[in-house]
């Protein structure tokens, strides 16, 4: 009960509850402070600019969230003047609506932030396609328009200005909540009831979540002058809480073995039972943490990690007491992993409870926070370029431009009722680059619509009262703009009553409304649909090789950093961080379109198994990796070992290989024997292994094996 009422709580502490009050606010205060000075017609449009607007309103840095609202409002004024007057003639009409539909849609080229400036374009478009504004009027109706979004862009960024980290803080606390879930599925697989196979399905899934929170953290906090210039112990302890958290996350994927194998050796020791009990208690403190900077407040620890990892080691250390055959070293490099967990959670508990942070750890430069952002290339020939069949945005944004013109000849001929628009809506809304996407939308839309449009209407028909319904307005109206980026089917369900009842204000029949809206949805629905399977479609297995030798690339990079290590180079940390972020984008990314692949039609889904077994070999391969570069680290420079060099020289050589057969050169030789004069021949004389080098030699040797199979799944992807 208590774990529910904290979801309930972090939901209102969260980003989108925060983001929908500041859409909602903004959207209806100028119609409600026109209605006290009498003007309603005026407040009603500038409500109609900031709603527009409100959809570039995305998360990010201000100065980002400001420049695209500023692009929005201007190519707002420009579309509304035109569609004013090409609403005059029919033919006019339909071909701006073509040319813009392709316009604004190719602008996902330059990313998801210039695209939603598309989307806006788009929505004032298609709202006044229906709008009788006589020309004389149409400037100072625009003007108008404008206004609105002006004021919702000065309103938006005062309301983020009034507390400059709450973003940020909001942001990371649900990146902690990511990566506490995260954890717990990890712990599972010490636990034998759990389906392997099935639990990595899961874990994928959820690595696509931290993967974009991360992101989204590194943006809003990488990238603001705010956070990075101003040494405050607010800024401060947000990044020292976000680094460590990244460290944490490498250590939890560090914590992966050969769970079957494990199993077997150590299941009936009841130790396993152990490492997963203390997994869950360290996911724990994750959602404690997680939920106390949701709430702005300062974390108390929930338990004595320290006393449990004492136990835990006793226990362990009994193992290999007590079964002279059956070596426990496996089971202290994990209670080595957890000890370093448990270091991580004690250190962010100190950021807040120390005076101001200033004897923590120092942040880093601003060399370093350059290097983990990505920077957005706005040059026009990036727009150029892209004008080729080749390109996915250009058969997004044809199929939007054709499809958008059906839709209009459809909904001028076929709707019921003045609100034909809602045909293009539905149409703008629905259709995305790739079928899968395009898919959902549909689905959720049409379910939300019918569900939402029966709320409505028992709103209306049960709760009389003038007042009650304006409450229950608002209430729909936070809803739709808060569950809008987190669950989209909830948004439309919130929309449909929110907009119904709008409606009713305004003086429109209620059923006639309703079943219009249902209606003209179902048309563009299916319009979108038929579109999204026959028109230019864009396939998961056309672009899938890319998608793989980006996996590979990143791990090939991460492995020569491990290698320069091994060969007794001095690989500062950074270096690390930076191939492991890169590493850990692109398995996302694979995980995604691997996920996005199942959803589409079965004819569709090429070799579906073996991209299934190459993501978990991945992951796999990923996480050993990240296991010997943690120890790396932590032991700082060592002596070259040569037989270590060459298992993993052999392991690069084998991915290499592998990323030539995908990019469909021919390959010499099978990947099973790289040349052996590819491999650098160390000058130093081999020293005496030790205990922690044999395990590492072990694991160098189980990447060879990953290598290989990964070699082995491509070329059955290739056949």
């Amino acid at each position: 009960m208590n774990n529910h009422k904290r979801e309930i709580k972090s939901f209102f502490y969260s980003q989108y509850f925060s983001d929908g009050l500041r859409m909602s606010a903004g959207i209806l205060i100028p119609t409600l402070v026109m209605i006290q000075l009498g003007d309603f017609s005026m407040g009603l449009t500038m409500s109609l600019g900031a709603l527009c607007i409100c959809t570039v309103d995305g998360p990010g840095p201000v100065s980002h969230k400001r420049n695209a609202m500023a692009a929005g409002n201007l190519c707002m004024l420009a579309v509304a003047i035109i569609t004013g007057f090409a609403r005059l003639n029919v033919y006019t009409l339909g071909l701006e609506i073509t040319l813009a539909s392709f316009l604004f849609s190719m602008f996902t080229v330059y990313g998801n932030r210039t695209a939603s400036i598309g989307t806006s374009a788009l929505l004032i478009m298609i709202l006044m396609m229906d709008k009788e504004v006589p020309p004389p009027q149409l400037p100072a109706f625009c003007a108008t328009l404008v206004g609105g979004g002006l004021w919702y862009m000065v309103f938006s960024l005062v309301f983020v200005g009034l507390r400059p980290y709450r973003a940020a803080q909001q942001i990371l606390g649900e990146n902690v909540a990511d990566i506490a879930r995260f954890l717990r599925i990890k712990a599972d697989f010490y636990i034998h009831t759990t389906d392997i196979d099935a639990n990595y399905r899961k874990l994928v899934l959820q690595q696509i979540q931290v993967s974009n929170h991360q992101d989204a953290v590194r943006e809003i906090l990488f990238k603001s002058r705010l956070m990075v210039k101003e040494s405050t112990p607010a800024s401060r302890i947000i990044i020292l809480t976000f680094i460590d958290l990244v460290d944490m996350f490498e250590q939890i994927m560090a914590t992966h073995y050969d769970y079957e194998s494990i199993r077997v050796r150590f299941e009936k020791t009841g130790v396993l039972n152990e490492i997963a009990g203390f997994l869950h208690h360290v996911a724990d403190d994750l959602d404690n943490i997680g939920y106390a900077i949701l709430a702005n407040d300062r974390p108390e620890k929930l338990s004595n990690l320290e006393l449990r990892l004492e136990q835990l080691k006793l226990k362990i250390d009994a193992v290999g007491t007590d079964d002279k055959e059956t070596s426990n070293l496996v089971l202290k490099k994990i209670l080595i992993n957890l000890r370093d967990l448990s270091k991580s959670i004690s250190n962010i508990y100190k950021y807040y409870h120390s005076k101001a942070s200033e004897g923590l750890v120092q942040s880093p430069t601003d060399v370093e926070y350059s290097k983990f952002v990505t920077h957005q290339d706005y040059a026009p020939h990036i727009f150029w370029d892209n004008f080729t069949l080749n390109s996915g945005a250009f058969k997004h944004a044809l199929r939007v431009a054709i499809v958008c013109l059906v839709g209009f000849i459809t909904a001028k001929n076929v709707s019921l009722g003045g609100h034909s628009y809602w045909v293009l809506l539905t149409i703008i809304v629905i259709l995305k680059p790739g079928f899968s996407l395009s898919k959902q939308r549909n689905y959720q839309r049409l379910i939300g619509t019918i569900a939402g449009g029966a709320i409505g209407i028992l709103v209306l028909n049960f709760v009389p009262d003038k007042t009650a319904q304006f409450i229950i307005l608002i209430v729909f109206m936070i809803g739709t703009y808060s569950f809008l980026r987190l669950n989209y089917i909830v948004a439309v369900i919130f929309t449909t009553p929110y907009v119904l009842i709008l409606f009713k204000f305004l003086g429109l029949g209620l059923i006639n409304v309703a079943q219009e809206r249902i209606i003209d949805t179902l048309i563009g629905s299916g319009i979108a649909f038929i579109a999204s399977y026959v028109l230019f479609p864009t396939w998961e297995f056309e672009q899938i090789n890319q998608t793989l030798r980006s996996v590979i690339t990143a791990n090939v990079n991460y492995l020569r950093k491990v290698s320069e290590s091994i060969s007794g180079k001095v690989v500062e940390t950074t270096e690390y961080k930076l191939a492991r972020k890169d590493v850990y984008v692109n398995s996302a990314n694979l995980s995604a379109a691997f996920e996005r692949m199942t959803s589409e039609p079965k004819s569709k889904q090429r070799s579906i198994k073996d991209i299934h077994k190459f993501v978990v070999l991945n992951h796999i391969l990923t996480s050993y990796t990240a296991n010997i570069a943690s120890a790396l680290i932590r032991s700082g420079q060592i002596p070259p070992h040569p037989d270590m060099l060459k298992l993993v020289k052999r392991g690069i050589a084998v991915l290499k290989e592998t990323d030539k057969k995908l990019s469909g050169e021919t390959i010499a030789m099978p990947p099973e024997t790289p040349k052996t004069d590819t491999l650098p021949k160390p000058e130093t004389v081999a020293v005496p292994l030790t205990a922690d080098d044999l395990l590492m030699k072990e694991q160098l040797g189980f990447i060879n094996k990953i290598t290989l199979d990964i070699a082995k799944v491509t070329d059955n992807i290739l056949r």
